[in-house]
């Protein structure tokens, strides 16, 4: 269990929340966990039990259908989520596509998904990354055609999470592609909409609960008031996002990083080696001290950095530096863990096999740490 007297981003209300975070999780997701890893995906029903305990699109306003709560909440079920190991994606709706909903949607668009996705009756994705088109996003090749009162979308995309379950998926595509980021814009297509089609659920080193897809669209015709966010402003509106969404990443990996660090502990303080625990031999407990120390410090920054974010002043390159700096270290203590278990740590049957196979990608979704550095150096 995450310890948490010391933190300094939440109050009395997180942490009240984060008891009830526990108990949901502890009766509808922690004993079908291997299931939803087996499967590649966490049932329609776990996502509405979510939405009927709050825990779903908390920030949502009142008026919206949601509870109108600050994003520490997410942060909150970020951190508990990670820590018990699941990778569902629940984390990508609650922190990402809910607020594109609420702060780019008409007043049609947010009345017709938003209390849904709060329920957890509508599961949303975004459409960002493409076979020829990751990082560079101003290089995707997915179009979205004028006809008329309509655009006709034809592409690809992949590594889509939340691919095979969702009921909305907000598309990036090029609107004009005769100007660049300026011609990019967010179009929303339904599950249901005649030409969209999902590819297979796609086999992953790790995350395997995190349903993650291909998705097609053939001539998919959605009317011009799909556009989500003014026509032309979709790569200035993924910009805006970025900060909420890498420090969402770096709660995720600090917490992960912790747990990692717990079952090392755990495992070296009761496995015995030439005659006393292997974590009495001094290498093990200076490894281990080195992390944990590590680990205090990543908790002093991310609070900072939650604060800062509820204020409203968290800058583009201080939440890639929090992604980069918090997902580094998600990986030095999966890894470490992973070694002071020795040939157990290699068998799926201990937590820190999943912990470490779930850590690896945190690096390379939402920016590579490349290409974080390479923000951060802009702000020097």
């Amino acid at each position: 269990m995450l310890a948490t007297s010391y933190r300094t981003a939440y109050n009395e209300d997180h942490e009240a929340f984060r008891d009830t975070v526990r108990k949901v999780f502890a009766e509808h997701l922690t004993p079908h966990m291997d299931e939803h890893e087996a499967n590649g995906i966490v049932p329609r029903d776990v996502w509405k039990k979510m939405g009927d305990a709050g825990m779903l699109c908390m920030t949502v306003k009142e008026e919206n259908g949601g509870l109108g709560l600050d994003f520490g909440f997410n942060c909150v079920l970020t951190e508990e989520l990670s820590y018990l190991g699941s990778s569902a994606g629940f984390t990508l709706q609650n922190d990402i596509t809910a607020n594109y909903f609420e702060r780019l949607g008409t007043p049609e668009q947010r009345a017709k998904y938003l209390p849904g996705m709060v329920s957890g009756d509508i599961i949303t994705a975004i459409a960002m990354t493409e076979p020829g088109a990751g990082s560079d996003l101003q290089g995707i090749r997915t179009t979205a055609k004028k006809d008329g009162n309509h655009l006709v979308i034809n592409g690809s995309k992949t590594y889509i999470t939340n691919g095979q379950n969702a009921d909305c998926v907000i598309v990036v595509a090029k609107t004009d592609p005769e100007k660049g980021a300026k011609g990019i814009s967010l179009v929303l297509v339904d599950a249901d909409t005649p030409g969209f089609e999902r590819g297979r659920n796609l086999d992953k080193i790790g995350q395997h609960a995190a349903d993650t897809s291909e998705l097609f669209f053939n001539d998919c015709r959605v009317p011009m008031t799909n556009i989500l966010g003014g026509e032309g402003m979709g790569f200035v509106h993924l910009m805006e996002e970025l900060p909420q969404e890498r420090l969402g990443i770096a709660v995720g990996a600090q917490a992960a990083a912790q747990r990692a660090f717990d079952e090392a502990v755990n495992f070296t303080k009761d496995r015995k080696a030439f005659g006393k625990t292997v974590f009495e031999f001094q290498n093990t407990k200076f490894t281990l001290a080195d992390l944990k120390a590590k680990l205090q410090v990543g908790w002093a920054h991310l609070d900072w950095a939650i604060r800062k974010h509820l204020a409203g002043e968290l800058t583009t390159d201080e939440a890639s530096a929090a992604k980069l700096w918090h997902t580094d270290l998600q990986w030095e203590c999966c890894d470490t863990a992973l070694q002071l278990h020795g040939g157990a740590g290699y068998m799926n049957e201990y937590a820190i096999a999943r912990l470490w196979r779930d850590a690896r990608v945190t690096r390379i979704f939402g920016g590579t740490n490349e290409i974080m550095k390479e923000v951060i150096s802009r702000s020097i």
